[in-house]
């Protein structure tokens, strides 16, 4: 057998607590620094690395001006306790030199006066002439508060959904009734006419969003997924994506064919009121009831922006089609605001209709209309802002005068007609006069 070498480990112990017993008998003594040494360090560490800046250039010393806060310059009385000797006082008075003016930005007085006056100019812009309104036709049939309205388009016909859970079609023409769609189970709150398909998409208080096939006439889809009332439903213009809004604080993006659920857009603590899409960033943009406007990111899914200047709750939007610009209805003062897109930029507020707004609609003539829950309702000048035509919704007879109130409006087409949905269980179309 091999005989086998003895372990080095007992050996490197044995050593190194003989080294440790030899060097470290005096604990503290190897680890204090002589000051001599450490003073003789820091001095070649400084020279070493500050050597070359301890004086700027020549060129850059010429460029500073005096170092340090800048003095009085003439002797200045002081108030001392007791006798002062010359000398101090002189050393006193050399130092005491007063702050040099520098001078201002303006070369004179009138500079800054013209300078304030042109902050201080607001830019008017001069309201565009618009014919006034007046209503034309109103057509009862639905047994319910008429809550959405929506134009096909084509222009020959459009839709109202109301609280008596049917969907009416009717003739734009001559307002006569041609079709009522049964199905929901609760009130009609949204309504949307497809421009790629022969579709109408529907959404109501029972949870529902319902697809119906205008060429038969019936509902061919339903899009799960909602956990309370749905308030509004609006389709994206390019994309076949539906964008639905309500109670459960969410707005949810739909595939409109394969009926899949693509986002919640959450982030909303109240229901939400509205909402609307367009083809450019932000493509949707939500009103809710905790009194934020939330623009959203389509392809992520998440907010871009939350405008959060409203005082109550946001219940309508509308988007012009073609400014890039957008308007936000609530209740209180100031509570129609016009928005630039895409960053959501404050443009200014529609003063003067003290009223809870349930509903913008804007034509790309630039005429915006809004709709009071008192049944007010007012035309202003989409591009300055200024009223030009404000009416009372009548209520039919034999109505009470509180069931005047405006829940719904949108303009046909062509821009020239109003459809509006009333307390009252009417449609009201107005129309603008020519000359």
């Amino acid at each position: 057998m091999a005989a086998t070498l003895p372990s080095l480990e007992p050996l490197f112990k044995r050593s190194a607590k003989r080294t440790w017993d030899v060097f470290a008998s005096e604990v503290d003594a190897g680890l204090k620094d002589e000051e001599d040494s450490a003073r003789l360090r820091v001095a070649v560490k400084m020279r070493d690395e500050y050597e070359h800046y301890r004086e700027l250039p020549a060129a850059l010393m010429s460029q500073q001006g005096p170092v340090g806060p800048s003095r009085p310059k003439d002797a200045r009385k002081m108030i001392t306790a007791g006798p002062v000797d010359a000398t101090t006082s002189k050393a006193i008075a050399a130092i005491d030199k007063t702050p040099q003016q520098k001078p201002s930005t303006f070369a004179s007085q009138s500079k800054l006066s013209q300078a304030l006056t042109l902050h201080k100019t607001t830019r008017t812009i001069k309201p565009t002439y618009h014919p006034p309104w007046k209503l034309m036709r109103v057509i009862s049939g639905h047994l319910g508060w008429v809550r959405s309205a929506a134009v096909e388009p084509g222009n020959q016909w459009f839709a109202t959904g109301a609280g008596d859970r049917v969907i009416k079609i009717w003739d734009m023409a001559s307002g006569e009734l041609k079709l009522s769609l049964t199905g929901h189970i609760s009130t009609v709150r949204g309504l949307a006419v497809s421009s790629r398909h022969p579709y109408l998409f529907s959404c109501g208080e029972d949870k529902m969003v319902k697809c119906w096939d205008l060429e038969a006439n019936k509902v061919i889809r339903h899009y799960h997924g909602h956990l309370s009332g749905v308030y509004a439903l609006s389709l994206h213009p390019t994309l076949d994506v539906l964008v639905t809004s309500g109670r459960d604080a969410s707005a949810r993006v739909w595939d409109m064919r394969t009926k899949a659920q693509i986002h919640v857009l959450a982030g909303h603590t109240a229901t939400v009121a509205d909402v609307k899409c367009q083809d450019s960033d932000p493509q949707v943009i939500t009103g809710s009831m905790d009194s934020t406007i939330r623009l959203w990111d389509l392809a992520a899914g998440k907010t871009m922006v939350t405008l959060t200047h409203h005082k109550k709750s946001v219940r309508s939007l509308a988007i012009h089609p073609t400014e890039y610009s957008f308007a936000s209805g609530s209740a209180g003062g100031n509570n129609v605001k016009k928005w630039k897109c895409p960053e959501g930029a404050f443009v200014f507020n529609f003063s003067g209709h003290n009223a809870i707004i349930n509903t913008l609609s804007v034509n790309s003539e630039g005429v915006f209309f809004s709709g009071g829950d008192n049944g007010t309702c007012t035309f202003w000048d989409w591009n300055s802002g200024t009223p030009f035509q404000t009416l009372d919704d009548i209520p039919q007879p034999g109505s009470l005068e509180a069931e005047a109130g405006v829940f719904c409006s949108t303009f046909d087409q062509t821009g020239t007609r109003l459809i509006t949905g009333c307390a009252d269980k009417t449609i009201k179309i107005y129309a603008e006069q020519s000359a």
